[in-house]
């Protein structure tokens, strides 16, 4: 056990470097869709998952894009997932079959698993992936261990900048 809160144990990740990530993600998604190594969509959980999703979509030239937004962080604290917002019935059809669904992070899994639970047959991929979430994920670039805490860019200026309105 130690004393150390979830911010000591940090690894810090930087614009370029989340680029570099998302597009080794990208190809590492290549030719892997269902439909003949094509995806029909990306969907991105945001708000972490957007850029990466972009970079992703960008990388294997996939024009339909769409969000899920899911809360289960407040602040640092880890609470119960729910679905704020889904992405459109038409894109997904009745399983989300051929459809990439794209995070920065899998910590618990909670919110893949919710996600999962909606979209069996949706791939799921992360940049980042901790022990926990790995079973939720099929695909992911770099593992962390759990008690490490990242500090994405849209998070960090020279030091932690409070988001403009609100603490989520």
């Amino acid at each position: 056990m130690t004393d150390r809160l979830p911010h000591e144990k940090g690894f810090h990740i930087s614009w370029d470097q989340i680029h570099r990530d998302s597009r080794a993600l990208a190809w590492r998604l290549d030719g892997q869709g269902p439909n003949e190594g094509a995806w029909r969509a990306v969907v991105a959980i945001t708000r972490g998952g957007m850029a990466p999703a972009m970079i992703v979509a960008r990388e294997l030239d996939i024009r339909t894009v769409d969000t899920i937004s899911v809360r289960s962080y407040h602040h640092q604290a880890q609470g119960e997932a729910e679905v704020l917002k889904a992405p459109d019935a038409g894109i997904m059809g009745k399983d989300g079959e051929g459809i990439l669904i794209i995070d920065d992070l899998v910590d618990s899994g909670r919110t893949l698993e919710l996600v999962r639970n909606l979209y069996p047959k949706a791939h799921f991929a992360t940049v980042y992936a901790k022990p926990k979430g790995r079973p939720m994920v099929h695909t992911f670039i770099t593992e962390v261990s759990q008690d490490t805490w990242i500090f994405f860019p849209w998070d960090m200026a020279l030091q932690y900048v409070e988001p403009y309105r609100g603490t989520d």
